[in-house]
């Protein structure tokens, strides 16, 4: 649990809560300009267009990241209003885990930068490192096309028959399974193999 880190490793524990913090309240705001793209103003509306993490994840989500590791964000939009439903749907709903890949790529960016000048000096190459390790993880676990995740809202729009399970306990069941079996590890190992190879190029 991370919770442990806080004893063991309290720089390491306070460096992922910031990021997954920070990394998750963009993947919201993501979510958020590309429904207004869209013609959708209800993340005005309801006052999610700002950076304050209580806003897109709430006490128990923080909570919850802080003590296992786990945590989530939501961000309102109302597809009705949308210029073209199905599409506007695709294109906010990955843009999200685009977020994230986004902020993955801009921390490579910085850390072969570091590594090329002076700025290494100055900038931490373990944190940014660290960025774009929870980032493209982020990425790549919300593209699975299993409720609630991003992935699915893309997968079921594409092939409309898949709504359906959103209405049932299927998808929250197999969510917790990847959970608690660490399944979800596959993907920090794929985003550090991910990570390495861009920045050795």
């Amino acid at each position: 649990m991370l919770i442990e880190y806080l004893f063991s490793n309290p720089i390491f524990f306070l460096q992922v809560v910031a990021i997954l913090i920070i990394s998750i309240c963009l993947h919201e705001l993501g979510h958020g300009i590309a429904a207004i793209s869209q013609g959708d103003n209800t993340p005005i509306e309801k006052g999610h267009m700002t950076l304050n993490p209580i806003v897109h994840m709430g006490v128990h989500s923080i909570i919850f990241l802080v003590l296992v590791g786990m945590a989530w964000g939501a961000m309102p939009v109302n597809p009705d209003r949308f210029k073209n439903p199905k599409w506007g749907s695709i294109l906010v709903a990955a843009a999200g885990p685009l977020t994230n890949f986004a902020l993955g790529i801009l921390a490579i960016f910085w850390i072969k930068l570091s590594l090329q000048t002076s700025l290494g000096e100055i900038i931490s190459v373990q944190f940014f490192s660290l960025i774009a390790l929870f980032n493209f993880a982020l990425g790549m676990f919300n593209l699975l096309p299993i409720p609630p995740l991003d992935g699915f809202g893309i997968a079921s729009e594409l092939y409309p028959p898949m709504k359906s399970i959103a209405r049932s306990q299927v998808g929250l069941a197999i969510f917790m399974i990847l959970f608690i079996s660490g399944a979800g590890r596959v993907f920090f190992d794929l985003s550090a193999k991910l990570t390495g190879f861009l920045i050795s190029l």
